[in-house]
């Protein structure tokens, strides 16, 4: 294997693949990856990219993803999976400690994970702030193979392990830029925790705040090393500098900085912390992180994620690494290959999770810093395929939002991978004393959450003006930004002694939308509260979705019986685009025409199920007065069902502020009824251009579907 990707020296060189760019990559369709990626190929491994996460105060932690076709990638294992690797991680204060970056290595049939345990509440300046160690494993595909961790001793974060050619390790790291902004180095043991007498600065960056996240190649001759600058926030980069000794001195790239989204308007912002590697073919690859948040970086509950691009790195040459857009074109992709063993799902998934008898806790559920283990009990006695949570003294919030101790907190919860989504849970419970509570979350931090939960509390009948400890549905959000107020609605009688359904739906980019109801009459659930996703938009880590259980600092100990756990994303939940637009043309080319109450011929609407609901679509060309809002409606003439959808679904007819009317795509909603309804033309508006390319009835082969 060319050390072009390994982490060490040897003199093979690989040639670019001859095929140029092909393949095509929608970054908003990649599956979800944690953020703060650090990715490998292993060829040893039947040709497998590894790629390992933060995980901050999640535990399981440290995750290990795999993937043959850098496109599939299922969770193999958890590098950070027992109490006993990292006791300390239960007394870790803030919401931004716990671990931070890793970078995942391989060496003669061993993996290497390196990695940090911040305590982010302590002063720069005080060395136990970091907690830096080793985590090995020979077979990445068990949890339970990844060894305790071998702590070493080294003022920073963002540790990386490089091989030079006579089996020396070089560690490479960041030092506390508050203190001193720089990237400092020395030799390491990776059996014995061992480090060298002395550390050196080898490069400080070009500038940018907070120098970090370094990572060394050698390649024709040079040792690169790639940092990351600016803050992971909207000025976040990525530089490179390079020299002939692995110690420096570092000639800067004069191109620098090689990655960036700041000042751009692109979705995808604070692009950086880059890890390198090549594929088969000797094809060059990239991983950075990254938020969907738009330059205006207020709505991004999913926090920082991975996203992939193509990198050329000519003979000789500076890497070139292709900017990150929604939409991107490079390397010819492997072919598609899901035989990836490992115990959890792929990222996109979705959840149905019955808990049955005998099961045990998927690896990809999480908890916030290390779980009580028996306030967790699947199928317990008298209960078959629940999940029981006994609650913890402490709720979500915790002492201060910050801290919550070695006695933990009851959650369980999967982590938030698709932009829309549903998701759904079914509890028992029946609270005894007041303040018990058990409901869902969206969790972001202890700081930073969006619950739903039956509590038992007083509550003042209006029409008797009795008090009385009462089954409520307590709907509240925590956030360093507004929320919205809090609101307490008692159960309705009707549903008290059954099992209730809760549903959290993101149903577009902004809210987020809390149900319940009884399980066995879904037709009566209530919405009963929205969250704004920007309370949930901050910090290093990114939305939870689940379950928890707590007395509130009461005496409480009724349990929680929750079943039938489902996640579905957009993604999966949907067909295909071209699928879709299938689907609507079979519906309703060869429709009839049909006539409304008046008599008047129309083309037929179209109905499809979206996200588990009926939606009527229906794509007409109006005669549309531009900037007024205004339409002359032109109803399509008998018999011409077939001609008029394809022209809706064909080429576009923009219309601009210089022609006061024009033909023009538009939504138009409207309704029929024997009874009162709004007027079936009020609502005319326009079809976004950025939503034209969904309705664009040009195949994607480059024919036109007739």
């Amino acid at each position: 294997m060319p050390a072009e990707y390994r982490p060490f020296k040897s003199g093979t060189t690989f040639t670019p693949h001859a095929a140029g760019l092909e393949f095509n990559l929608l970054q908003s369709r990649h599956p979800w990856l944690p953020p703060r990626p650090s990715c490998i190929f292993v060829p040893e491994e039947d040709n497998t990219f590894f790629c390992a996460s933060s995980s901050f105060n999640a535990f399981p932690g440290i995750p290990i993803h795999a993937s043959k076709d850098l496109i599939n990638w299922r969770l193999v294992s958890n590098a950070l999976n027992r109490p006993e690797q990292l006791p300390t991680l239960a007394i870790t204060n803030k919401s931004t400690s716990g671990i931070w970056g890793s970078t995942v290595r391989y060496r003669e049939g061993t993996f290497y994970v390196l990695t940090t345990l911040v305590f982010d509440d302590q002063p720069e300046t005080n060395s136990s702030r970091w907690d830096n160690m080793i985590f090995t494993s020979r077979n990445p595909y068990s949890s339970a193979s990844w060894s305790q961790p071998v702590h070493f001793n080294f003022t920073g974060y963002d540790i990386s392990p490089f091989w030079d050619s006579d089996s020396t390790v070089h560690v490479t790291g960041s030092h506390p830029w508050e203190v001193t902004p720089g990237i400092t180095q020395t030799t390491l043991d990776l059996a014995t925790g061992e480090v060298g007498a002395s550390y050196q600065y080898i490069w400080n960056g070009t500038g940018g705040e907070a120098p970090e996240g370094p990572h060394i190649y050698w390649r024709d001759g040079y040792y690169y090393l790639m940092i990351a600058e600016g803050g992971t926030g909207l000025n976040h980069m990525e530089t490179i500098a390079r020299a002939r000794e692995v110690g420096g001195p570092y000639e800067s790239n004069p191109a620098n900085p090689i990655l960036t989204n700041a000042n751009t308007s692109e979705y995808f912002q604070t692009v950086g912390h880059a890890d390198l590697f090549q594929d088969a073919e000797g094809n060059w690859w990239g991983v950075a992180l990254s938020t969907r948040s738009g330059p205006d970086y207020t709505v991004f509950p999913m926090g920082r994620e991975t996203v992939l691009y193509p990198v050329t790195w000519e003979e000789g040459e500076w890497p070139v690494l292709q900017p990150v857009q929604g939409e991107m074109s490079g390397w010819h992709l492997p072919k598609t290959n899901f035989d990836v063993p490992g115990e959890g799902p792929f990222a996109d998934s979705p959840d149905y999770l019955t808990f049955s008898p005998g099961s045990l806790l998927p690896i990809h559920l999480v908890h916030w810093r290390l779980p009580i283990n028996t306030s967790y009990t699947i199928s317990p006695p008298g209960h078959p395929n629940t999940l029981r949570l006994l609650p913890s003294k402490l709720n979500l919030t915790a002492y201060d939002g910050n801290y919550a101790g070695p006695e933990g907190q009851t959650l369980l919860a999967r982590r938030q991978m698709d932009t829309l989504f549903a998701y759904s849970v079914n509890m028992d419970f029946a609270p005894s004393l007041e303040e018990e509570e058990a409901g869902v979350t969206v969790f972001l931090t202890q700081n930073h959450h969006i619950d739903l939960g039956t509590v038992l509390l007083p509550y003042t009948n209006t029409s008797t003006n009795i008090t009385a400890l009462t089954p409520c549905f307590r709907f509240r959000s925590l956030s360093y930004i507004g929320v919205l107020p809090t609101t307490v609605t008692p159960v309705p009688s009707a549903w008290l002694g059954r099992t209730l359904h809760w549903e959290i739906k993101a149903s577009n980019l902004t809210h987020y939308s809390f149900a319940a109801g009884p399980a066995d009459a879904r037709s009566q659930m209530q919405t009963i509260g929205y969250g704004l996703a920007a309370d949930v938009s901050w910090g290093f880590t990114g939305t939870l979705l689940g379950i928890y259980a707590t007395s509130n600092g009461g005496e409480g100990t009724t349990p929680a019986y929750f079943s039938e756990w489902t996640y579905v994303g957009q993604e999966s939940a949907a067909v295909s685009r071209r699928d879709f637009k299938h689907l609507l043309v079979s519906l309703a080319l060869d429709t009839a025409d049909c006539a409304d109450l008046d008599g008047n011929r129309h083309t037929p609407p179209v109905f499809a199920f979206w996200n588990g609901g009926p939606v009527e679509l229906r794509c007409m060309d109006e005669g549309f007065r531009g900037n007024t809002g205004e339409s002359t409606s032109k109803r399509p003439a008998a018999g011409s069902s077939r001609r008029k959808f394809e022209h809706q679904f064909g080429q576009s007819h923009e219309h601009g502020t210089h022609d006061p009317t024009a033909n023009t795509r538009c939504f138009r909603f409207c309704s029929a009824s024997y009874i009162a309804v709004l007027s079936p033309y009020a609502t005319v508006t326009p079809i976004p251009t950025t939503l034209k390319m969904y309705l664009n009835f040009t195949d994607s082969m480059g024919g036109t579907v007739k």
